[in-house]
């Protein structure tokens, strides 16, 4: 397997985290373990690799969202907080955040502002 898609991952994830000021030391190492688990994952499933940066970007969501905060939250909405997620649901090949509310693209995976 191609290590340079998960290393791809892990910068896009990581450019989201930092864009919206949430790169703790805990959301990285969410980062870290997502990355590690998705290692073996994609090493079971080659053809699977294009959909690792999404399932990575959904994992960190999920361990924030668990423990600590909802990340990322939409912006561009008014009214009550609300999350983005990413588009399509298995993460690839080309994922994108999406407005829960609204339904209306907000980035592309590493894109948020």
């Amino acid at each position: 397997m191609d290590p340079q898609a998960l290393f791809e991952a892990r910068a896009r994830v990581l450019a989201d985290l930092e864009a919206r000021r949430a790169a703790t030391a805990e959301a990285v190492s969410f980062l870290e373990d997502a990355i590690s688990s998705r290692t073996w994952w994609a090493e079971q499933w080659p053809e699977g690799v294009t959909y690792v940066a999404g399932l990575v970007a959904q994992d960190v969501q999920d361990a924030l969202f668990e423990t600590t905060q909802r990340w990322p939250v939409c912006l561009t909405c008014g009214g009550p907080v609300h999350s983005l997620y990413i588009q399509p649901d298995l993460g690839g090949p080309d994922p994108v955040w999406v407005c829960e509310e609204s339904g209306d693209v907000v980035a592309p995976l590493g894109g948020l502002a």
